[in-house]
């Protein structure tokens, strides 16, 4: 079946708000390393990685072997029983924490489900329904995570079982405001728009959707004094940032200095299988005792398994320490792509997080349309659809790099040569 004859099918049996990349979308049929093919044999570098979730790269033998041998025993049981995997996952998660004390963690199976498990921890804590959200937020596309979503486009409703003010971004896409007079606004948003009594402020170390925007420094350190004033829970979305991908740290949040009380992660933690996870303090995830609860799927045996080899690959390889140097020649090579080219507004992001603001949503199409001619796979974000996002494997080499840095930069001069 050609890629014209899938489309058509797709378009007859699934919602047409799914959105698909490209003209003529691709269908990817395998993997290898930062390698893939699609199903006419075009080979291309993925610098998307499945939406930053490919962090080890595709068929990693080390993890394929586990997810097999695992899937040859048993796939499920439920949280009704000891899931062995489930439980050493758990003690190595707790082991990597940045938070304090006593940690625990429950399992589930996306991004979106673990910032739901979280808010519901954390309103249930508090006893409060009020939740304080950063604008340019995205945190999940389910009815409550895209209730404390910032971004009109990824908010399918303006209903919500919670009450959330939003707090300007000090970045200056969203406002002038600096990261002192920012952290203010959190306070105002306290004193004004809520009750004063306030579950949780909610926010990603690098929003990723919004373009990979990075807070500047000293602003997570302020909100978080402005926090513990009143005991509202510091909920650090993960689910992009986690496993060294921002290279000089394990969690996004260390590169702030700040210690949250809850944890959120996806993505990353299972490299494609669905997995997602809340680590937080012991008090806050027991808060839903003596009421009994359980989870079909989350932690399941089979998720659980890979992203324990997952992790485990991650650490015994150094992709933390490669997503850094890596990560810090390429954006020093797209730093000098923007140099020479007016239409690159500006270079952020850490590690292998990297994002490429052109202003232009047209121009950012027309840039990917461009890179998968040539070999490069992109994605794209920001409030307005204006920035490439670059989040190769962390096993990418500097070589691969360059040649996506010189494919980028080729694209990106024939925009601005007038090929929008």
């Amino acid at each position: 079946m050609n890629p014209d004859e899938l489309l058509r099918r797709h378009r007859a049996v699934m919602p047409g708000w799914i959105a698909l990349y490209y003209e003529r979308p691709i269908e990817l049929v395998r993997g290898e390393g930062f390698k893939v093919w699609d199903s006419e044999g075009n080979e291309y570098l993925d610098f998307f990685g499945g939406i930053v979730t490919t962090i080890s790269g595709h068929a990693v033998p080390e993890i394929v072997e586990v997810v097999r041998s695992q899937a040859e025993r048993i796939f499920h049981s439920s949280t009704l029983y000891l899931i062995r995997n489930q439980i050493l996952l758990a003690e190595k998660l707790v082991e990597l924490s940045p938070i304090s004390g006593e940690n625990k963690v429950f399992f589930v199976g996306s991004g979106s489900e673990a910032n739901e498990a979280a808010l519901l921890f954390a309103t249930t804590y508090r006893n409060s329904g009020e939740v304080i959200a950063l604008r340019g937020s995205y945190h999940g596309g389910s009815y409550g995570a895209m209730s404390v979503t910032g971004q009109a486009p990824w908010r399918a409703t303006s209903r919500s079982a919670l009450d959330v003010s939003y707090a300007i971004n000090p970045h200056p896409a969203y406002g002038p405001l600096g990261p002192e007079e920012a952290a203010g606004d959190v306070r105002n948003l306290i004193e004004t728009a809520t009750t004063g009594h306030v579950a949780a402020f909610i926010a990603e170390p690098i929003q990723g959707v919004g373009g990979f925007i990075e807070p500047p420094p000293g602003y997570f350190r302020r909100v978080k004094e402005i926090l513990d004033e009143t005991g509202i829970l510091f909920i650090s979305d993960e689910v992009q940032t986690a496993f060294g991908r921002t290279g000089d740290h394990f969690w996004g949040i260390e590169a702030h200095g700040v210690e949250p009380d809850l944890i959120t992660m996806a993505k990353g933690i299972g490299n494609g299988l669905a997995m997602g996870a809340v680590m937080g303090r012991a008090e806050i995830m027991d808060s839903l005792s003596p009421k009994l609860h359980i989870s079909t799927f989350g932690g399941n045996h089979l998720a659980t398994a890979g992203a324990f080899a997952n992790l485990n690959f991650i650490l015994e390889n150094g992709l933390q320490h490669n997503a850094r140097e890596v990560g810090g020649y390429l954006k020093r090579r797209l730093e000098g792509i923007a140099n020479e080219h007016e239409i690159v507004a500006e270079v952020r992001g850490r590690g292998l997080m990297l994002g490429v603001e052109l202003g232009d949503a047209v121009a950012v199409n027309r840039v990917l349309e461009l890179c998968r001619e040539r070999g490069v796979l992109f994605g794209k974000g920001g409030l307005r659809g204006s920035a490439i996002r670059i989040s190769p494997p962390l096993t990418v080499t500097r070589e691969a790099a360059e040649e996506a840095a010189g494919v980028l930069e080729s694209a990106i001069a024939g925009i601005g040569e007038g090929g929008r």
